[in-house]
């Protein structure tokens, strides 16, 4: 069976410092015409940090669109043209003062296909030598220390609700336990 669509026409209604939205017409595999409303995003990057005795860094901050602390990894969007490896770099040495010896490619995320272009890279860094931090002007949060096996908890009782931390989280667990993470190392 056909899946693909063909756009047909976009409409921008809104662009952002963050986000452009659009609103497309595409033509359907069976002939019909559809309204397919997207968010254009540039994609973003985010660092799993390990300490050498396995615990993990995680920041907690404000999220306004729910209205409530969440727990994640350093994360951030990428700025146009930016490698998204140096991107988590910069990520990790702002939120958490953070330098890295060893970094580990953790693969993707599309984390809201139904209506968004962004992407997310994942990243684990290990190594990690406490050089400062360094905020965003516009960013306010709290750097918390868990025990791996408090994260897990945290996600499989539904307390970690970040769906690029948890992918992160559970990616590095699975390919460290499969013996496949040096691999995946830059």
């Amino acid at each position: 069976m056909e899946t693909k669509e063909k756009t047909i026409r976009k409409v921008y209604v809104f662009r952002g410092r963050i986000l452009t939205v659009r609103n497309d017409d595409a033509l359907m595999p069976n002939g019909s015409v559809c309204n397919r409303e997207v968010v254009e995003h540039p994609g973003g990057v985010c660092v799993l940090p390990v300490l050498d005795d396995g615990s993990v860094l995680l920041v907690e901050q404000f999220r306004y669109p729910y209205m409530e602390d969440l727990l994640e990894v350093p994360a951030g969007k990428l700025e146009p043209g930016e490698d998204p490896f140096e991107a988590a770099k910069r990520e990790l040495r702002e939120e958490t003062g953070m330098v890295a010896e060893e970094y580990y490619d953790l693969g993707y995320d599309y984390p809201s296909p139904g209506y968004s272009s962004e992407i997310i890279r994942l990243y684990a860094a290990k190594g990690l030598t406490d050089v400062g931090q360094a905020l965003d002007d516009d960013e306010f949060l709290n750097v918390k220390q868990l025990p791996f096996d408090d994260v897990l908890e945290m996600i499989y009782d539904n307390r970690l609700r970040d769906s690029k931390t948890a992918m992160a989280v559970l990616k590095y667990k699975d390919l460290n336990a499969l013996g496949k993470l040096e691999e995946k190392k830059i």
